[in-house]
């Protein structure tokens, strides 16, 4: 248990390391106040005071089963081992923290850590390779050109696209989506008042509020999917009643970062096309942890990361359908890169994919993606064995959770009656425990986890009445060791913060 002079609002950190007086959940989180500088709030000034110095003590804490201590953790019980399918690449992992205790980084589903052969690949660009690329006629820039375009085949072919000029390059998957906002919806003219767009309550915010922008320019009317509330996941009969001819397009993501499914998009776009809709998909949290098929989905747009799949920031796809990029989509953004003559009072344009990625690309970061995709696939034995992988760990990450009867996970159970998939991540909340509180204790000792909304506020306050929630999600270099870190350390932050955890009735 840690031991710490902590002052929250009229609460306190005694010398116990229990909480008196105020609970958290209606205070200000220690996080919040904290700064590199020391500045905080006269609430917070002991613990950053106490923090800034890293006096940190372990002592040792135990898990109630109806108010009896027992030995050990019930996570540990009766479950093999998961060894990580590769740790070594990733230097970042080796970072100690000052009481010397390894990194364990569980927030994946923000941004992926980046393996030696991706932060080689960027370096070797930038030491060898570095020039603009396309019309260069010196050696150099054709050796970037090739390089560019061939981190671009990569992408179709991870995808599973029918061609590579059906892939645009972004700085990442929030202008992907706003590409298709703007350079579909209000300039190409595809959407008009009365016209609806379908999303969900639990979109990421880069998936409701571009389609806010251009609904109030437009005159489009913007409709959300509810929840079941039973099981948290998206009332899929609802949705079919909402669908008529009234609807142009479905913008929905593949797998919720927040409440962890793995949605059907499949069943999603042929509903969709029979309402005579087009759809988008966010795969932002799917693309790294399972084959997706850009052909079988269906789909005229999916969006996704580079950042989240191991490779770097600055780079985002979007996958368009040929006849939909070229006849529907007018020029987003102007400059060069993206025209075919210039006049003084008119520009005529460039042909996909180049129409869309006006200016000089994030060259060295396309590269690196394609790195990272090299990774995934020969390096890791493909997407299939990824899933698989993740597929236990995510098993193992929720029941260490659902162990206890404090702990609320959001999202479907692991064994649901619609049959959905849950992803390798879990937002959660403690009883009366502040998420970001917990995360900033858990830190202490360790362990990267996220705390706040996630991009996804009104999900939070409206569907789930709950400010914020912690979220733990693994990836191809966590192990079940890493989330068993995460749980001891998980039980003592609660008992710092003056709650405990009991494990639930078998």
């Amino acid at each position: 248990m840690f031991t710490v002079q902590h002052t929250v609002g009229t609460a306190r950190f005694g010398r116990s390391g229990k909480l008196s007086g105020a609970k958290t959940r209606d205070q200000a989180p220690l996080e919040s106040c904290l700064s590199a500088a020391g500045r905080t709030c006269a609430h917070h000034r002991g613990a950053a005071r106490w923090v800034g110095a890293y006096r940190l003590k372990a002592e040792a804490s135990s898990v109630g089963q109806a108010g009896t201590s027992v030995e050990a953790p019930g996570h540990r019980r009766n479950r093999p081992a998961i060894a990580a399918l590769d740790k070594d690449s990733f230097p970042i992992l080796e970072r100690t923290t000052t009481e010397g205790k390894q990194l364990v980084y569980l927030d994946s589903a923000a941004t992926s850590q980046k393996p030696l052969q991706v932060i080689e690949a960027l370096s070797h660009f930038y030491r060898y390779e570095n020039a603009n690329v396309h019309r260069g006629a010196h050696r150099l820039s054709q050796q970037a050109t090739e390089a560019f375009e061939s981190a671009r085949a990569k992408v179709a072919r991870f995808l599973n696209a029918k061609k590579d000029t059906e892939i645009v390059f972004t700085r990442n998957a929030t202008e992907a989506i706003n590409t298709v906002a703007y350079a579909w919806g209000l300039l190409g003219g595809n959407l008009t008042p009365g016209d609806e767009i379908i999303v969900s309550v639990a979109e990421h915010h880069a998936n409701l509020v571009p389609w806010q922008l251009v609904a109030q320019r437009t005159g489009a009317r913007l409709r959300h999917i509810p929840l079941l509330p039973q099981v948290q996941a998206l009332d899929m009969d609802t949705f079919e009643k909402m669908l008529s001819e009234r609807t142009k397009l479905v913008a929905i993501a593949y797998v919720g970062n927040v409440l962890g499914y793995v949605q059907d998009v499949r069943r999603i776009t042929e509903l969709a096309h029979q309402a005579g809709a087009s759809v988008l998909v966010d795969a932002c949290q799917a693309v790294p942890h399972m084959p997706v098929d850009v052909q079988d989905i269906g789909c005229e747009w999916l969006v996704a990361s580079g950042h989240k799949m191991c490779g770097p920031t600055g780079i985002g796809i979007l996958y368009g359908k040929e006849h939909v990029l070229r006849r529907e989509m007018a020029p987003f953004l102007g400059g060069g890169e993206m025209i075919a003559e210039v006049f003084l009072d008119h520009s005529t344009f460039a042909d996909l994919p180049h129409k869309f990625e006006a200016g000089t690309p994030s060259i060295g970061d396309a590269v690196a993606l394609g790195a990272a995709i090299d990774y995934l696939e020969d390096g890791l034995g493909g997407m299939k064995r990824i899933h698989q992988f993740e597929l236990q760990l995510a098993r193992y990450l929720y029941e260490s959770l659902e162990q206890f009867q404090e702990i609320s996970i959001y999202g479907p159970p692991l064994d649901n009656d619609l049959g959905l998939e849950r992803a390798a991540l879990c937002a959660f909340n403690v009883r009366g425990v502040h998420p970001s509180d917990l995360a900033t204790i858990i830190d202490l000792d360790g362990i990267a986890i996220r705390a706040g909304h996630h991009c996804a506020q009104p999900l939070h306050r409206d569907a789930l009445g709950v400010g914020g929630s912690a979220r733990a999600s693994v990836y191809v270099y966590n192990s079940s060791a890493d989330i068993d870190r995460f749980i001891d350390a998980l039980v003592d932050a609660v008992s710092v913060l003056g709650e405990k955890l009991t494990l639930r009735p078998a």
